[in-house]
């Protein structure tokens, strides 16, 4: 039964990172780029946070949902800064500037990262097969994405949208892993919600400060849309879940076939082609996955005291 919670916390996993993956070129198509501009990178950060509050609001009032308490608040508060704002807005503000094959390069460096925060934040520790698995899986998707940015005629020298890039995959990783902490306690599907209400005095006057005042492409509204309803809200429910079942540390491994996700997603979304090699670098990265999973040690067990107590 243990292993079954696990395998399925994995795909969980799994689930989440597709509905991840596709953010990159939806976000693009949202804030087009500098020569054909569409809705700002503030606007998609204020704007997706505010649909998905509003979502959360009535799924937290029909589960007839209890607030969080102080200590909650507080990593409730760590996963808003870095998933409803730092990881959007920096992202935004790349993709002007970047394609989403380039910004995969960067972003090939989530897996690592969420797992690292997880062993310093969540204290999960594996054995050195596992971080030898996350290694090779990490170089492996790194590699791909720089031979495929250098055959697009991109180079391989860093610009300040990389830096920008890099933030994101930080706060990004930060959020990940403080919904995590408190996912046991509160359940995967508040978690995000009551991120993202919590974040509501912010999104909305933010959204109508920066509505757009020129005319935008419909393509533009429906990527905010999708960043909003599923980047923004129902991904976290599979994701937080998955994290929760198979342990934080384990299942950001998944992550490592986001980039590979997201050059699939571009091709009918933003016309990039489509090359034999992509399937066998995702091929030997999910080998990667599920050889790191076998070195993993149990999930970290939660326990709950009178201060964490929901």
């Amino acid at each position: 039964m243990a292993m079954k919670h696990e395998t399925l916390g994995m795909w969980l996993g799994v689930l989440g990172v597709s509905i991840f993956a596709v953010t990159l070129p939806m976000t693009r198509l949202a804030t087009g780029t500098v020569d054909a501009p569409q809705l700002s990178p503030w606007f998609v950060t204020f704007g997706r946070a505010a649909l998905a509050g509003c979502l959360s609001m009535v799924f937290l009032l029909l589960t007839r949902s209890r607030p969080p308490n102080r200590a909650q608040r507080k990593s409730l508060g760590m996963a808003l800064l870095g998933n409803a704002v730092g990881y959007p807005l920096l992202l935004g503000f790349a993709l002007r500037h970047v394609t989403s094959g380039h910004a995969a390069v960067i972003t090939a460096l989530l897996p690592l990262a969420t797992a690292a925060i997880a062993a310093l934040v969540l204290h999960q520790r594996a054995r050195l097969g596992f971080w030898l698995c996350a290694g090779l899986g990490s170089t492996l998707v790194v590699v791909f994405s720089l031979l495929r940015a250098y055959s697009q005629g991109h180079g391989f020298g860093f610009e300040w949208a990389d830096l920008l890039l890099v933030g994101a995959v930080l706060a990004a990783s930060m959020g990940y892993v403080f919904g995590a902490k408190v996912t046991q306690a509160l359940g995967a599907e508040r978690v995000i919600c009551w991120v993202c209400v919590m974040a509501l005095p912010l999104s909305v006057p933010g959204t109508l400060l920066t509505w757009p005042e020129h005319s935008v492409n419909t393509s533009a509204w429906l990527g905010l849309l999708y960043v909003g309803v599923f980047s923004m809200w129902a991904g976290f429910f599979a994701w937080y879940r998955g994290m929760a079942m198979g342990g934080a540390l384990r299942v950001s491994q998944t992550q490592l076939l986001q980039p590979f996700l997201s050059i699939l997603a571009a091709v009918p979304l933003l016309g990039e082609p489509l090359e034999w090699v992509t399937l066998g670098f995702a091929l030997a990265v999910m080998v990667t996955v599920f050889m790191g999973k076998r070195y993993n040690l149990p999930p970290a067990t939660f326990t709950r005291t009178s201060k964490d107590a929901p």
